[in-house]
């Protein structure tokens, strides 16, 4: 007997279990990457059901939210989503970590969220050295291990220096990749690099791309190029939110003057460009620099001249208080204001007058060169619907607009008579028309009564008629189904802005996590296994080589 009842308990005990299941159960997801080929997620899952929606959702560093990817629904059971990621664009640097988790919801509406997974992108075309240092990590092909600790050195020197300055603390780990070829070296960054690029930081991943050969570990260039590479990404730890970044010649003036100073070689660069007129507003300079030669190093030399000049005239103070106050989104105006008393063009102003340059004469569209008329023909005809604006009005034609010949009186008699003939057509049958429904008289109101027809326009009602054999019973009479028409205040939309009345579907279920949704990585829409994507593009910054 009391075999029987363990067994009986046990019978109970696995059915309770079995009812309450989940209807989705996800195992161990991975996820593989081969470089400048694809990226793969894989997760296992078991359905009790078929699902009514699979998506993947993909994000990147500095990403407002992920990216969801629908994926198509797999048969009951158990299965593994698949998602690829194309990466043969070169869109994606290396060291980029992409955070995925499945999502499945049923035919209820709730949704099921799988395991998260990060997985770094990684250059696993050569076999790195590492080295750990105070806050970076410098990681190289070529070359022993001397030549990686001086590059750690002038990597942790630079990075804590600018963080003194700027009054930050750098913890996180900050990767620096040297490349020691030149093709490898611009594979990794992606086909819109600048070919004059010699370091290239990315702060929203943390790394530091640079291209030296061991033979020039110690050039006085490196020094040149490391330091204000790794400065960009303290500057935008100090500046750091979602609404306003600092104008550029602000971010790269710093970093220049906190490896060289304001150098000889850049102010030559200046003097000449106020010498021959060719100095660059700083509005110009806001965004990316320009790309010749000329004007890319004097853009470098302008901007470490406006942070010389902040230095001596304000002070160290007044500069870290104008980056600081960038991280509460402010304007340029605003945040000028506050630290040095001026807005941006007076701060111009003020900077062009002590280098003696003329304000730089501001270009912008203009309007294209009259082109030749034809023979007899000065000017388009002027359109009464609107009016002629540009540089010069157009004058009245000499000669005759096309298709008009005699005077205005001959054109009022040409439509007299055809106007008067269409009148008296239209009162005719107009005439006509009332005299029929004279003659047919009014419909009978107890007819109404009824047949509950539509008063207006004769449409019988859509009630069942009486006595209709098919319905076992009478069905109500026609009349208050008539009165239906008339009655019935249950008009609404198909579906009201609240989110009441009639449904065409399940909708998408939100859940309560942190991050929009559709924002981030690009990607393509999900294949199954073998549908590739288009991976998320991260901004590239100019930078000086």
């Amino acid at each position: 007997m009391l075999a029987v009842v363990l067994a009986a308990v046990g019978l109970l005990v696995a059915a309770g279990s079995a009812a309450a299941a989940d209807p989705v159960t996800f195992g161990q997801p991975t996820a593989a990457s081969t470089f400048g080929t694809t990226l793969e997620f894989k997760q296992p899952v078991t359905l009790a059901g078929s699902p009514l929606r699979v998506e993947i959702l993909v994000e990147t560093p500095g990403a407002i939210g992920p990216t969801v990817v629908p994926i198509p629904p797999p048969a009951t059971g158990e299965s593994t989503l698949d998602y690829k990621v194309d990466l043969s664009g070169g869109n994606v640097v290396p060291n980029t970590t992409f955070t995925a988790r499945w999502r499945v919801t049923d035919t209820t509406c709730k949704a099921w969220l799988g395991p998260s997974l990060d997985h770094v992108y990684a250059d696993d075309r050569f076999d790195w050295k590492t080295l750990k240092g105070d806050v970076v990590r410098v990681h190289w092909v070529e070359g022993d291990q001397a030549f990686g600790r001086r590059a750690l050195k002038i990597g942790d020197d630079a990075v804590a220096a600018t963080a003194k300055l700027l009054g930050v603390t750098e913890s996180d780990p900050l990767d620096f990749f040297i490349y020691a070829d030149q093709q490898a070296f611009y594979d990794a960054l992606g086909p819109a690099t600048r070919e004059n690029v010699g370091g290239q930081a990315h702060p929203d991943i943390r790394t530091l791309f640079a291209l030296i050969v061991p033979a020039d570990i110690d050039a006085g260039w490196v020094e040149s190029v490391v330091p204000p590479e790794l400065t960009h990404v303290v500057f935008q730890t100090a500046i750091d939110n979602p609404y306003h970044e600092p104008p550029h010649w602000l971010n790269e003036g710093l970093a220049v003057y906190l490896s060289d100073g304001y150098s000889d070689f850049d102010r030559a660069q200046v003097a000449g460009a106020v010498s021959n007129g060719t100095i660059i507003p700083l509005d110009g300079l806001a965004g990316a620099f320009p790309t010749t030669e000329e004007r890319f190093n004097l853009a470098y030399a302008e901007s470490v001249s406006t942070v010389d000049r902040i230095i001596r005239v304000n002070g160290r103070e007044a500069l870290v208080k104008l980056i600081r106050s960038y991280h509460d989104g402010v304007s340029d105006d605003d945040a000028f204001r506050a630290a040095l008393g001026r807005d941006v063009a007076g701060f111009q102003s003020d900077w062009l007058k002590e280098l003696g340059a003329t304000p730089p004469r501001r270009l912008g569209p203009k309007p294209a060169p009259v082109g030749p008329l034809p023979s007899g023909w000065q000017a388009p005809q002027p359109d009464p619907s609107f009016e002629i604006v540009g540089s010069a009005a157009p004058q009245a034609p000499a000669a005759p607009a096309p298709g008009r010949t005699g005077n205005g009186d001959d054109a009022v008699r040409f439509l007299v008579a055809p106007l008067a003939t269409l009148g008296l057509v239209v009162l005719v049958v107009i005439a006509a028309v009332g005299v029929r429904r004279l003659r047919r008289g009014r419909p009978d109101p107890a007819r109404w009564a009824e047949t509950g027809d539509n008063r207006l326009f004769g449409r019988p009602s859509t009630g069942v008629p009486a006595g209709d054999p098919s319905t076992g019973a009478d069905a109500p009479d026609r009349a208050s189904a008539g009165s239906r028409l008339w009655s019935a205040t249950d008009w609404s939309l198909p579906r009201e802005p609240d989110g009441d009345g009639p449904d065409d579907g399940p909708t998408d279920a939100r859940l309560g996590q942190g991050g929009g949704e559709g924002a981030g990585p690009s990607g393509g829409t999900g294949a199954g296994a073998d549908g590739p994507e288009q991976a998320p593009a991260p901004e590239d910054p100019s930078t000086r080589s």
